[in-house]
């Protein structure tokens, strides 16, 4: 195997279905798995996942090569979530893992990825935040964010599946999204200090049923974008130091290999670091909570004639520096 390799392919183990040119552009390079220091770098992908003999035991981790280092093996003491590691305080902890010598690495194909956060207190949304969605709407980009909700419970991860309650929706659509994490409470937080708070970055899928969306709930959009299982994110958390500019990403989707959407995060209408100021003017941020910052032109919904999801249909969502959360769909 070349000492290089996709960050697409060490976490999905599947071949992105989009173009071989795409992949190549947004390939993220690993130094290979060693028992000795492997970085002085504190830039992490992090994860939660299960040994596959123990699935009902999650655990932290984050990326090196084809591995995963057992943060909860390295320090014992740190908690069993993210979310607790989060609220304890202890991400600092996390990070010194990285400079230890005989880290303890398992293959990624000994264990089972989970989404890497969960259990957090809120799922915020941002509407109509792309340019181009705008644009394929010929609507005006709103003077200021449209933010609505999803319930928590509607969270699945990257090996998870997408049920679709068929006899109650038809028209369930796909949204490719960058989801920023809050890692510690922020609260009347300035746009210029807003980083200060996040952890990183994940993919996240604004899964949406139109039918209920628009018309069956009087115009509200809790019920059609928060049926069970109509949030997958993952497959990890770039932390925002490997980022770099996170207003500049690459970001697609492909539905059964088709390419459905492709943009890039300089299309965003309302910035991070303004939805952060404003989010937290009015509520307070807590640690693990999650905002999805919009979809690009692309849904199926605005495609001609209009396109939805059914069962047997496997969606790839992408964002350039994150990797490749693929997702799988079936009947309810």
């Amino acid at each position: 195997m070349n000492i290089s390799v996709l960050l697409s392919r060490s976490i999905t183990c599947i071949k992105s279905r989009f173009p071989a040119r795409k992949i190549v552009s947004n390939q993220i390079y690993f130094t290979p798995v060693r028992n000795f220091s492997v970085t002085q770098s504190r830039k992490m992908k992090v994860i939660q996942f299960a040994y596959k003999q123990k699935p009902e035991d999650i655990r932290v981790g984050y990326i090196v090569g084809d591995a995963i280092v057992d943060v909860n093996k390295a320090d014992p003491s740190l908690a069993t979530s993210l979310l607790q590691i989060l609220k304890d305080g202890d991400f600092e902890k996390v990070k010194k893992i990285t400079s230890l010598s005989h880290l303890p690495t398992v293959p990624r194909s000994e264990v089972t990825l989970k989404a890497p956060i969960t259990g957090q207190d809120k799922v915020l949304c941002i509407g109509l935040n792309y340019l181009d969605h705008c644009t394929e709407q010929k609507i005006e980009p709103p003077e200021v964010p449209m933010t609505f909700a999803k319930f928590t419970s509607c969270i699945i991860g990257p090996e998870d599946v997408l049920r679709l309650k068929t006899k109650v929706t038809s028209k369930v659509d796909w949204e490719v999204e960058l989801c920023l994490v809050i890692g510690k409470t922020a609260q009347d937080v300035k746009a210029e200090d807003a980083y200060k708070y996040v952890l990183g970055f994940t993919v996240a899928q604004d899964i949406s049923a139109r039918d209920w969306q628009k018309k069956l709930n009087g115009g509200q959009f809790l019920l059609g974008k928060s049926m069970d299982t109509f949030c997958p994110i993952g497959p990890c958390i770039t932390t925002i130091d490997e980022i770099g500019d996170p207003a500049n990403l690459e970001i697609s989707c492909s539905v059964n290999g088709v390419l459905k959407q492709k943009s890039n995060t300089n299309q965003l209408v309302h910035k991070m670091p303004a939805l952060i100021e404003r989010l937290s003017s009015v509520m307070t941020l807590l640690p693990g909570d999650i905002i999805l910052t919009g979809t690009p032109g692309g849904v199926g919904m605005y495609r001609n004639p209009p396109e939805y999801l059914r069962p047997g249909d496997v969606i790839h969502s992408e964002i350039q520096k994150i990797g490749v959360l693929t997702t799988r769909v079936q009947e309810f």
